[in-house]
């Protein structure tokens, strides 16, 4: 990288962008594995936690602190709440379509269409936290909705009866894989769309429509991050006040685990607090180092964060390069021998498969798609060129 210092875009704290950087870096990597990857980079089969369950609530907990940045930035400039919220609803209707075009490319069938998706839950969680914002810029409001929206969905889980199923926890297992509340709303909406199938329908969709309650708690979390880091207070204070505020967000989601376990699919309200958590202390150790250090200005700490910094700058580029990309070399077939491959399984069998252990096999194959998916958000930011959705 060249340059005096890391540059970030106008108006966005540096730190935020490396988070965010490294978040879709590794979302990148544990997205496109090749199979045989290490726990770690593999998300939980059902209750549980690993560090790929982090990905996108990190995500969806940047998207709400760069709400607060980005806002107060516009209104600073001129720009009117009206105006802004036509540019919330115009940005989260833009990622929510480009979430269709990630999901069905290239075909698009009318029949499985999958409506839901990673992008379409940040738009939705997007638009909602942005209006909230621009309509009650105080704290206490964002925290009664958090609590609001995460004890409601507890209730809605624990305590409204499956239809045709019972009541969890008597009559139904808690977070049943298929009897639960979630998965039933889905396939009354959107059957023949979701995700996740069986045998004889459509199961489940991790993305499904209720479970964007408590990710909207997730993006709260994000904005309050980001009011407290506004504020008028010294560095030292604001880093530890984002250490003091992960301390609470894990012990309050370990323990609320015990009784609403802790599970990514269904977005519980225990893992919206525990992935917070651990991205509040993500951000803490960032803010301290880039901000309140000065870390990333020159020598080595500038060469080791600004490839994150790339990665932050144009997120979503990056994403949809690295999604769109696997469907393109899927659908190129190249000779091998005497029969045709896909290009991504000849890449793969001829230069990855010969490793034998498949964790490192799978880490190989994995980073090497990802410095892939890092030259074009490179090239843009050698430019200088900021994709705004």
């Amino acid at each position: 990288m060249t340059g005096p210092a890391l540059c970030s875009a106008p108006g966005r704290l540096v730190s935020l962008d490396i988070l965010r950087g490294l978040t879709i870096a590794y979302m990148i990597m544990v997205n496109n594995t090749g199979g045989g990857a290490w726990t770690e980079m593999r998300h939980a089969e059902w209750n549980g936690f690993t560090a790929t369950d982090l990905v996108f609530p990190t995500f969806l907990f940047v998207v709400g602190a760069s709400i607060v940045f980005s806002t107060q930035a516009r209104l600073r400039r001129g720009d009117t709440p009206a105006k802004l919220a036509w540019h919330s609803l115009w940005r989260a209707a833009i990622l929510f379509l480009l979430g269709i075009v990630v999901n069905d490319f290239p075909w698009f069938h009318l029949n499985h269409i999958r409506v839901y998706g990673v992008l379409q839950r940040i738009a939705i969680c997007y638009l909602i936290a942005s209006l909230i914002y621009l309509w009650d810029r105080r704290v206490w409001s964002k925290v009664l909705l958090l609590a609001c929206v995460l004890i409601g969905y507890w209730i809605l889980v624990r305590w409204v009866p499956v239809p045709g199923a019972g009541m969890p926890g008597r009559d139904i297992p808690l977070l049943d894989k298929d009897q639960n509340i979630v998965a039933w709303v889905d396939r009354q909406l959107m059957p023949g769309h979701l995700y996740e199938e069986a045998p004889r329908y459509d199961t489940r969709d991790p993305e499904g429509l209720l479970s964007d309650i408590p990710a909207l708690g997730t993006t709260l979390i994000g904005l309050l991050a980001a009011l407290w880091l506004s504020g008028k207070r010294t560095a030292g204070t604001k880093t530890l006040g984002l250490a003091v505020g992960a301390a609470v967000c894990l012990a309050t989601g370990y323990l609320w685990s015990i009784w609403f376990p802790l599970n990514k699919k269904m977005w519980t309200s225990s893992y919206v607090l525990v992935a917070a958590g651990w991205s509040l202390l993500l951000l803490a150790l960032a803010y301290w180092a880039i901000e309140q250090r000065g870390w990333g200005k020159s020598g080595w700490s500038k060469r080791l964060l600004s490839p994150w910094l790339v990665f932050g700058s144009n997120a979503i580029i990056a994403y949809m390069t690295s999604e769109l990309l696997s469907t393109v070399l899927a659908l190129v077939t190249v000779p091998s021998g005497d029969r045709r491959m896909d290009a991504l399984s000849y890449i793969y069998s001829h230069v990855f498969a010969p490793i034998s252990d498949p964790g490192w096999r799978a880490f190989a194959y994995s980073l090497s798609y990802t410095a892939v998916c890092f030259l074009p958000v490179w090239l843009l930011y050698r430019r200088k060129i900021f994709v705004k959705v």
